[in-house]
């Protein structure tokens, strides 16, 4: 038997249609829309391109949720709240070394990074045109302020060198962080804990390659 609450909106098998009862649940509608915001950008995107990409009326998406502003507003919430707690989870270490905290704050913010992909991507497109995207950007500055202090704290340990300004290693980290949404794919053959482990080593180990049994 047809279950009438998986039903498009479009669909007349119902023998009595229920108007705005559309197959899919709100974290579709967002997956989706991120999706389609990502390909054509999200001003150029309205709630009908929205809808035919989901294959039921306008009408039905806002059963869901109340505007395109709301999806945006869900969508970078996502990435910033994943990125935020990487950060805290790894400042809250409180028997790591300020180097160890920086580490692990690094290799996290790989890991939403990798697992959040679409909607860190779209974070990363924002250009403060709404109110919803310059209150994203405001947490982003938050977020780059906390790895600077971060940072700082390693240098002021004597583990990371003193010589460039941590202001420019924070940046130089997640520019390194934030560049993987240009060539990682989610059916790549790197999953997040291989690209985490690779990130980290590179950011703070080097290139140089170690002589094994040298002096």
């Amino acid at each position: 038997m047809c279950d009438p609450s998986r039903m498009t909106a479009s669909s007349d098998a119902s023998p009595a249609p229920r108007r705005g009862r559309p197959g899919y649940d709100q974290q579709t509608v967002l997956r989706r829309a991120i999706d389609l915001f990502n390909r054509q950008g999200y001003d150029a995107t309205s709630m009908g391109d929205l809808a035919r990409e989901l294959g039921f009326t306008k009408s039905a998406i806002y059963h869901h949720v109340p505007s395109k502003s709301h999806l945006l507003e869900e969508a970078l919430g996502e990435a910033l709240d994943g990125l935020a707690d990487a950060l805290a989870a790894a400042r809250a270490e409180t028997d790591a070394t300020s180097y160890e905290r920086l580490r692990h704050a690094v290799r996290g913010s790989v890991t939403v990074l990798v697992r959040h992909l679409p909607a860190v991507t779209l974070l990363l497109r924002v250009r403060g045109n709404s109110e919803v995207e310059l209150d994203a950007l405001r947490r982003r500055r938050d977020i780059d302020d906390a790895l600077a202090t971060m940072v700082e704290a390693a240098v002021a340990e004597g583990a990371l060198r003193d010589d460039v300004p941590p202001a420019i290693i924070s940046r130089l980290l997640f520019g390194m962080v934030n560049s993987l949404v240009e060539w990682v794919r989610p059916d790549g053959p790197y999953d997040a804990d291989a690209l985490a482990d690779a990130v980290t080593t590179v950011a703070f180990d080097g290139l140089t390659r170690r002589e094994v049994g040298g002096e």
